[in-house]
């Protein structure tokens, strides 16, 4: 460890590699609205927040066990399509507050995809957000649309049975057909169109 008397400790969120304050700063002088993504292994929160004086302000939020409980999403809350519906289900709440544009505030983030879909599910939105195309790999639209869990599950289920039941256990428990994920995602867009 470093000593000495020129020796000066790092913020505590910095050295833990969670915040650059540098960047945040800049995002912070822009005057807009931020966007806020996060990510576990579990769930999705998207947030859109005020900066002011006093400390931030969250003008809307949505979280992605909603998807569950209110919209009619029946499989995992934590995967890429409920990511891509949470970050969809954000940007009409925020249209509907009169919310037309703002500005990504992603931070250090480790669960790529997932916030990638929530990004690209606000812009669908509607919501106005400065970013280049390039910023969306090219798979991630098979991923949303939920093509990639369609097609490993039916690979699976057609080599090896066994290991199907045991990796879609959750899925089958909750009576959601894996072949047929995508026709629930556009079952709860619809519901998200007409509720949110």
């Amino acid at each position: 460890m470093a000593k000495g008397p020129r020796y000066k400790r790092p913020l505590r969120r910095r050295a833990d590699a969670k915040t650059n304050y540098h960047r945040r700063l800049k995002l912070i002088k822009s005057g807009k609205l931020r966007v806020i993504i996060r990510a576990s292994n579990n769930h999705i929160k998207v947030q859109i927040i005020e900066s002011k004086m006093g400390g931030d302000k969250v003008l809307i939020s949505a979280f992605s066990k909603e998807l569950n409980s209110k919209y009619g999403w029946l499989a995992n809350s934590g995967n890429i399509p409920a990511a891509y519906l949470t970050g969809y289900l954000a940007g009409k709440r925020a249209m509907k507050k009169n919310v037309s544009e703002a500005i990504f505030d992603l931070g250090i983030f480790y669960h790529k995809f997932r916030v990638l879909a929530a990004c690209k599910g606000i812009i669908d939105s509607g919501i106005n957000i400065p970013h280049r195309e390039e910023f969306f790999p090219e798979i991630l639209e098979n991923q949303i649309n939920g093509k990639h869990i369609e097609n490993y599950s039916a690979t699976l289920k057609k080599d090896e049975p066994d290991s199907y039941q045991l990796k879609f256990s959750g899925y089958i428990k909750n009576k959601v057909n894996p072949l047929k994920i995508s026709q629930n995602i556009s079952s709860t867009l619809k519901s998200i169109e007409s509720k949110a």
